[in-house]
């Protein structure tokens, strides 16, 4: 299609996920054809391959287009400028990117490349950065493969299907060197050269580098180490951390970028050490003198309180693809390799957050519990420190509000917070405002957002049986028979052991009653991804599914398969409360909670992770039995008990109590606190600019060129 004069730009808008969080760039799509963008699950670069020329001739010559799409094209324009940023206010004199590197990026459906909680935030860090102005650079894998796709049989288990991404339907282009030559970098791995090519995202400030090896020159074998996102064994593994850590140095000084500060996010990026380390020998420094500088430089983020999350590999493992990494950091190898060195109880292994912790000046938790649980997890590292003096400070996780905030709670902010509310959004004074908002403004968004959340599954549901086949048990299953009065509990997240999606079921009976209480209806939508290689997790996710194809359970129960990005903005709007229950503390921080409770849907949750420090005793409910047993199984059933309590006594009577107009007044006064609390404390902008002020700028101090 030939895209009209007057809206030449759109195509650039398209491939500029700076759209994802703009509400004129989202409006200019949805009103160019809504059907269509429906269809292609909100991917503009899909949309324009197929949208008709009529179409585009028509928008070309509509005037409200045309003014949606100038308004667009200013935003752009404005979100790509370094000036009159927070940043740059803050800190004229700062000079030199930071590189953020991630195993995984959620930044948009179309872009899958991301499994859960680690790539949605790193994603949100990279929007907040941008709309802050900070010049941040990151780096991670394309994986042409992406994340699976999830298939529920008829038995309930989970099937993993992987798609290959359609270069043209995806918002990424080649990265290019300075001297305009496509950017390809070679990684030693083991005894040979492993060829790697850099694509480029844009993120309106913020650029993104992704890591592909899957090119002719390179052996089929070594094609398929960036094909998928946590795919294959221990030896995959340890390969692909070496093409990220080792590999993103050497691809940003290709393209001519020098970071004053490098950040980690998690483990998977401990090589990047390695790699920096060895260029400052290169030139001339002693080991102790580039380790200094390195530590000086480099900024880590752990997300794991769970040993089995940390990435640890044999010693002979890591020796054999290294072996050709060395180079002049071959004669330290030994000092390097102990850097790594580490005993969680089986015996010692090169460990990756261990690397991590001891090269980098900064080092964070992701919640001040996970703070404490690191200090204490990780006191090896610095022995004959007390516990409270062991270096790891907290910074908890948040939300990047733009991209994740309704269009109808949008709308209520512009109205009744200002329209600077979201230069101010971590401003906590200005989100008592809320409480301005009448009961029946509020009450009728959160219907609306209700009925598109039922909307979605419903046809969701249709397309499977339309598509598939599917029986009956499984079309009621996936939601076709919700109410749209009851009270809708959403479960959504990784399925694993520790998260314990089958807690609420711990007394079916009792579950039951509170299901189908006479005119108090509740209902409860699941979805969620096991690891491919998680048994336990896939045993947990069918145990689920069984109950939600359960005649017993009449449709009270519903597993929306395939959660992915798109999945999940509707049930974070369109709950109307969010569950969380994970044995503590086992939950490093967690973010789902907040971009429900930002949405009006208020948490329901286990003390742990950021809701240990979220809740406040009346924005939400803390389930927190009586007595704290020391037996998994005692534990379990106590905090089911006091979960039951909690649903029995407050949270559904609260919610259909109503006045005579139909009004939960004492329903929206939780709502009310969860939007005003929540918002400003666990945005990403709160958590980005902490970064900013307690890690990027100390280590920006001073330049450094490698």
């Amino acid at each position: 299609m030939m895209t009209p004069e007057r809206i030449k730009r759109l195509p650039e808008i398209a491939s500029d996920l700076w759209w994802t969080w703009n509400t004129q760039a989202r409006e200019l799509f949805r009103r160019l054809d809504y059907p269509l963008w429906q269809q292609t699950a909100h991917n503009p670069v899909l949309m324009l391959r197929l949208v008709s020329q009529e179409m585009l001739n028509q928008a070309a010559a509509d005037a409200k287009f045309l003014a949606t799409y100038d308004s667009a094209v200013a935003s752009l324009d404005a979100a790509r400028k370094a000036r009159d940023t927070w940043w740059h206010r803050r800190y004229p004199e700062a000079h030199g990117p930071i590189a953020y590197f991630s195993a995984e990026f959620a930044l948009h459906q179309s872009l899958p490349i991301y499994a859960g909680g680690l790539g949605v935030l790193a994603g949100d860090h990279c929007k907040e950065a941008s709309d802050l102005g900070i010049p941040l650079v990151g780096v991670g894998f394309m994986y042409p493969q992406g994340y699976f796709h999830q298939i529920i049989s008829s038995e309930g288990w989970q099937q993993e299907s992987y798609e290959r991404l359609n270069w043209a339907d995806a918002p990424v282009e080649r990265a290019v060197t300075p001297d305009g030559q496509p950017c390809n970098i070679a990684v030693p791995l083991g005894n040979r050269s492993v060829l790697v090519s850099v694509w480029h995202v844009r993120l309106g400030r913020v650029k993104l580098y992704l890591l592909d090896t899957d090119l002719e020159e390179n052996a089929p074998w070594d094609r398929e180490l960036s094909a998928r996102l946590y795919g294959g064994d221990r030896e995959t593994r340890i390969q692909q951390e070496i093409i990220l850590g080792v590999g993103g140095v050497r691809a940003l000084k290709a393209l001519g970028t020098l970071p004053t500060t490098w950040h980690l996010n998690e483990g998977h990026a401990a090589f990047v050490v390695l790699q920096r380390i060895r260029d400052m020998i290169e030139e001339g420094h002693s080991f102790d003198d580039a380790l200094q500088e390195v530590r000086r430089t480099t900024v880590f983020t752990t997300h794991t309180p769970v040993s089995a999350g940390h990435d640890a590999f044999p010693f002979s493992l890591v020796e054999t693809h290294l072996a050709g990494a060395w180079g002049t950091l071959g004669d330290h190898r030994e000092a390097f390799l102990a850097l790594g060195h580490y005993d969680n109880g089986s015996g010692p292994l090169f460990n990756m957050t261990a690397l991590a912790l001891r090269t980098a000046g900064s080092v964070n938790a992701v919640s001040q519990l996970h703070g404490e649980v690191t200090r204490r997890m990780w006191g090896p590292i610095w022995p004959g420190v007390s516990e409270d003096k062991r270096p790891v400070r907290a910074i908890t996780n948040g939300v990047h509000v733009p991209t994740w905030l309704s269009w109808e709670m949008m709308r209520l902010f512009d109205r009744y917070l200002g329209p600077d509310w979201r230069e101010r959004q971590d401003d906590e004074a200005l989100w008592d405002k809320v409480h301005e908002i009448p009961d029946e403004e509020l009450w009728n968004a959160r219907l609306a957002l209700r009925e598109y959340l039922f909307t979605f599954i419903r046809e969701r549901a249709r397309r499977r049986w339309r598509d598939e086949q599917v029986n009956a048990a499984r079309v009621v299953g996936a939601g076709t028979l919700l109410d749209p009065s009851a009270l809708t509990i959403g479960f959504a997240r990784r399925f694993t052991g520790y998260k314990r999606p089958e807690l609420i079921f711990q007394n079916p009976d009792r579950l039951l009653s509170i299901l189908n209480a006479a005119r108090r209806p509740v209902q409860i939508v699941f979805a969620g991804k096991a690891h491919p290689a998680d048994e336990l997790g896939k045993h947990h996710l069918q145990q689920v599914y069984r109950r939600a194809i359960d005649p017993k359970f009449a449709g009270r129960v519903a597993f929306v398969d395939d959660y992915d990005l798109h999945v999940a903005h509707f049930l974070v709007q369109g709950c109307d409360v969010w569950l969380n229950t994970p044995r503590k503390p086992m939950e490093a921080s967690g973010t789902s909670g907040m971009k429900a409770s930002v949405n009006g849907v208020p948490h329901l949750s286990i003390g742990d992770g950021w809701w240990a420090e979220g809740y406040t005793g009346d924005n939400g409910w803390l389930i927190e039995p009586r007595e704290q047993p020391s037996d998994p199984d005692l534990v379990d059933a106590a905090d089911a008990d006091a979960l039951y309590a909690l649903l029995e006594n407050d949270v559904v009577p609260r919610f259909h109590e109503r006045d005579k107009h139909g009004m939960p007044h004492r329903w929206l006064a939780v709502v009310r606190q969860a939007i005003s609390t929540v918002t400003p404390r666990f945005c990403a902008r709160r958590m980005v600019k902490a970064y900013a002020e307690e890690l990027y700028r100390p280590t920006a101090d001073q330049t450094t060129t490698v």
